[in-house]
């Protein structure tokens, strides 16, 4: 899911559901006059290199309405493996012209307005439901069917498109002509959804593989492996600005506190520091016990760019562990024992080789080098020098304005396995 989010209107949207696309391509995205034969052969051969689901979405119902079905509204959804998402949706409208991709979070499963919704019968007991919008009792079925009869439809129909984990994945239509939908070859019909129903299989498995490699390895590293570099040695040498930080107390919190209270403590933790660091464009290669190692990429930033994004995602992180000492949410141990949470950040700016290192079996894509070592040595001085932020002289450097002038020289420092002391600044 997108880390921002995006204003749904003219639309609105339930608690727990999250505009994460938009499309309003219109009509105009799909030919004027189609047939159903048409349709079939662009499944077959034209949608296989379209590789956005929201796109290849819209086309579909575009040229279904050309090909008049009689379609108005109609809704995909499917479920994920994602750990923040627990399903995406689609959901196009010839009325308003629009065509959304939203992300529902596992709280939306709980939702009356998802309960009471007949496409919590579809999904989780694979049922196919129609309601005839102009009776009464189609009406009165749903607080939904009663929606949509007031914005003039006059049928609705929601069928499961398959049947694979605990909720399958479906589709709705509604239609706003006299009458209902027009009769037309159902069989027919249903091999375009089938047909469109192996594309969407098709695009949620990858985007499952994709969720999977940014959550274990982040956007970038993920994107370099799925891209195919898969192989011991595979990867390059980048400029970068290497960011570390580290919790001060571990060990001690560790023996005061039982694994789950402290799991819970960790994760706090890594989630302020990590949504800072995301925030600022930089790319979180790993958490080392209680450790964080992230980089801010030169080339895909630039240089005085990069340096800016990390002392900045540096403070904002700060300020997070700050807010979490003064505010702690529910659910983790009494703050006594564990107050106040504190941690330490180095930087350090070099050449560092960005790629897989490990066994022949089991690989790890990381940043290794000097530098990298060379950021840990100036964190472990935060400690000693009774700072939270400190940097080198090669970050201090690239930085512009204020961020440059506003530091605190803090002398030369011996680190170990550095020939010269290294000049250290904090921030």
């Amino acid at each position: 899911m997108n880390r921002h989010v995006l204003d749904p209107a003219p639309r609105s949207y339930v608690n727990n559901i999250y505009l994460l696309a938009r499309s309003n391509r219109g009509p105009a995205c799909a030919p004027a006059d189609q047939s159903l034969e048409d349709v079939h052969d662009w499944l077959l051969h034209d949608a296989t290199r379209i590789d956005n689901v929201m796109l290849m979405f819209e086309e579909f119902m575009w040229r279904c309405k050309a090909a008049e079905l009689g379609i108005d509204r109609c809704t995909l959804h499917v479920g994920t493996l994602h750990p923040r998402v627990v399903g995406f949706s689609w959901v196009w409208n010839s009325q308003d012209q629009l065509c959304d991709e939203i992300a529902a979070d596992a709280n939306a499963l709980n939702q009356a307005s998802f309960t009471r919704n007949p496409l919590y019968r579809v999904m989780k007991e694979g049922e196919t439901i129609k309601a005839n919008l102009e009776s009464e009792e189609g009406r009165n079925s749903a607080p939904l069917m009663a929606e949509l009869a007031e914005q003039g439809y006059t049928a609705y129909a929601a069928m499961p498109l398959s049947a694979s984990g605990e909720m399958r994945n479906a589709m709705t239509f509604a239609t706003r002509r006299p009458g209902g939908f027009p009769t037309v070859d159902k069989d027919r019909i249903r091999s375009l959804i089938d047909l469109l129903a192996l594309h969407v299989e098709r695009h949620i498995v990858q985007r499952i593989a994709r969720t999977v490699a940014d959550t274990y390895l982040g956007p970038i590293a993920g994107q370099r492996v799925l891209d195919g570099e898969i192989k011991r040695g595979d990867g390059e040498a980048i400029k970068a600005v290497v960011f570390m930080s580290d919790m001060r107390g571990f060990t001690q919190l560790a023996d005061r506190l039982s694994g789950p209270e402290v799991t819970a403590i960790l994760n706090a933790y890594f989630d302020r520091v990590s949504s800072a660091v995301l925030d600022h464009g930089g790319d979180i290669l790993k958490f080392m016990g209680d450790g964080v190692l992230a980089v801010f990429d030169q080339q895909a930033l630039g240089e005085t760019a990069a340096a800016n994004a990390a002392v900045n995602a540096s403070k904002a992180a700060l300020a997070a562990i700050d807010a979490l000492n003064d505010t702690p949410p529910d659910g983790l141990p009494d703050p006594t024992f564990w107050q106040p949470l504190k941690i330490g950040i180095g930087l350090h700016r070099g050449e560092v080789f960005f790629g897989n290192v490990g066994g022949e079996e089991r690989l790890d894509f990381t940043v290794i080098g000097r530098a990298v070592n060379e950021t840990s040595r100036v964190e472990s001085l935060c400690k000693p020098l009774g700072r939270e932020l400190l940097l080198t002289a090669p970050v201090r450097e690239a930085l512009s304005g204020d961020l440059q002038t506003n530091l605190n020289a803090m002398g030369d420092h011996a680190l170990r396995g550095v020939g010269k002391p290294v000049a250290i600044f904090a921030a």
